[in-house]
């Protein structure tokens, strides 16, 4: 049988800062992988991720088996340039895990909130 191919759409994407520096996931700044990285290793590293974090979802018996399923999910981050050295070179710093309304990114995120709560009052209600 032949494997599908899940297709992220634009509203399931998620949101990126307007230098793509970061995700933003319930008001926080993530920091999104290098854009960068070659497509080949791009998809082998998150391959890798996957695979880590399956292993420490199926490691709750044995600590060091979740230790070692840990560092490996840390690695793989770190390789795609989540985690570690920021991967721009303009010498801004990292606001990972930051919420996006404490930082530089405030003002823009202001504006995306305001769309949104805009969005949300059209609606019709759900009966």
């Amino acid at each position: 049988m032949a494997k599908l191919k899940k297709k992220t759409s634009a509203s399931t994407a998620p949101l990126r800062t307007p230098d793509g520096r970061y995700i933003v996931v319930r008001g926080r700044l993530w920091r999104a992988i290098n854009p960068h990285l070659p497509e080949a290793k791009r998809k082998r590293l998150v391959r890798e991720l996957m695979k880590a974090r399956r292993a420490v979802g199926a490691s709750h018996a044995d600590m060091k088996t979740q230790r070692e399923a840990r560092a490996a999910v840390h690695k793989a981050k770190v390789a795609l340039g989540e985690r570690g050295s920021v991967w721009w070179k303009d010498g801004a710093p990292d606001f990972n895990r930051k919420l996006a309304k404490n930082t530089p990114y405030a003002a823009w995120w202001r504006k995306i909130e305001a769309a949104r709560t805009m969005r949300a009052q059209r609606r019709p209600p759900k009966n």
